[in-house]
Formats: structure tokens, C-alpha cells, sequence
């Protein structure tokens, strides 16, 4: 399931090759491969980051912030996780400081399953917004949705459904099983279909 919140362009992952000379060159602190490295993805961090924070100013700071700390540590990447990887595991434990300090929101579910991934059955055809009219108000219900669930579930949701991470490479940019991966995105879903049931309506049954 895939969801649009807004009309941002998405990218692509990078090729391999040119991501593995993009971070080399970056290594030695050349300005202009990480002048490309923050175009390529200054987008949808920032994106991912004030969807997190619910604050442009204080997204503002912290994307910042990312390629800062990304260009600083670029000599400890060593390449086990994608660049992107990486990338979003920075600002996500960034965001994670900033809403700890601002003292917002950062509620725990008891729900969470570290099991088995195969007993979890996500899919469920009827309410995938890609499958409707994304109209302006049904865009804003959405990201009312995201913003009334937990900040473990708005994370995995967000990294999967909106940035195309992959179950594995969220499990390596949040340091969790890949079964509480795919548990917390089965929440996440289930959340916001039952915050959209009353605006979807005849759409959801």
C-alpha cells in the first residue's frame, strides 16, 4: 500500500554504483558530491521530519541538522545499510530528541508483537487510499490520522508507506525486529482506517 499525501516528488532508490562513488567522494569532503547527496534526498527528509514534528520551523532546523551530522559521520559509513538507510535512521533518532525535549507526544503502545512476522495479515484492499480520489480534504484527514497516533506507529508507517522503505531497511534505520516492524505498520493501518471510516463512509464496506 502506497500513500500520497502530497504532491512532493518521490524518489527513486539510487543506483548502487553512483550511491557508492556519491559516498566515497563524500568521505573526502568534497562539497559538491554532498551538494548532490542533499539534493537528491533533502526533499523527502524534510518531508519525513515535519510529518515527526508537526512544526515547519522546528522542521526546518532539524533537516538541517541531518546533513550536518550525515556530512560530519560520513567516514563511519560502511555501507551494511543503503545510503537512504542511514540517511532516515539519522533523522528519525533526531526527531526523537527533538519531541523529547519540546516535551510533545511520544506515547507507548502496549500492542507492539515481536513474533512470528508471518502471523500478521496487513493487507486489506478495501480502504487503500491509493485505490480512491485523493480530493484536499481527504489529504487533510490524513494527516489529521498521522498525527493522532503514537509516534512508534506514525514512524513505521510514514518510513514504509510514504518513503517506500523496505520491512528490512526500516528494521536497520529503527534498530527493531522486523516482526515489530510489520506489527506496528499493521497498527498504523488499522488506526487510520478507523479514523477515515467516517469520512470514506460506503467506500470502506
Amino acid at each position: 500500500m502506497e500513500l500520497t499525501f502530497g504532491s512532493a516528488a518521490r524518489m527513486t532508490n539510487m543506483d548502487p554504483g553512483l550511491e557508492q562513488a556519491l559516498v566515497e567522494r563524500c568521505k573526502r569532503r568534497d562539497p559538491e558530491a554532498f551538494g548532490r547527496f542533499v539534493d537528491a534526498y533533502q526533499t523527502r527528509i524534510y518531508g519525513y521530519v515535519k510529518r515527526m514534528l508537526r512544526s515547519s520551523e522546528d522542521a526546518d532546523d532539524v533537516a538541517q541538522e541531518v546533513f550536518i551530522k550525515a556530512f560530519q559521520a560520513f567516514d563511519r559509513f560502511d555501507g551494511r545499510s543503503s545510503l537512504r538507510t542511514w540517511l532516515f535512521r539519522i533523522a528519525h533518532n533526531l526527531c526523537i530528541d527533538r519531541l523529547r525535549k519540546s516535551d510533545r507526544s511520544l506515547s507507548e503502545t502496549s500492542l507492539d508483537y515481536d513474533g512470528d512476522e508471518g502471523s500478521w495479515d496487513i493487507g486489506d484492499d478495501r480502504w487503500q487510499p491509493e485505490n480512491l480520489v485523493l480530493n484536499d480534504e481527504l489529504i487533510q484527514h490524513i494527516e489529521v490520522g498521522l498525527q493522532t497516533m503514537s509516534e512508534k506507529l506514525r514512524t513505521v508507517l510514514l518510513l514504509h508507506d510514504r518513503e517506500d522503505l523496505a520491512y528490512d531497511e526500516i528494521a536497520q534505520a529503527l534498530d527493531l525486529p522486523l516482526g515489530t516492524v510489520k506489527s506496528r505498520l499493521f497498527l498504523a493501518r488499522g488506526h487510520l482506517q478507523k479514523h477515515l471510516t467516517e469520512y470514506l463512509g460506503a467506500q470502506l464496506r
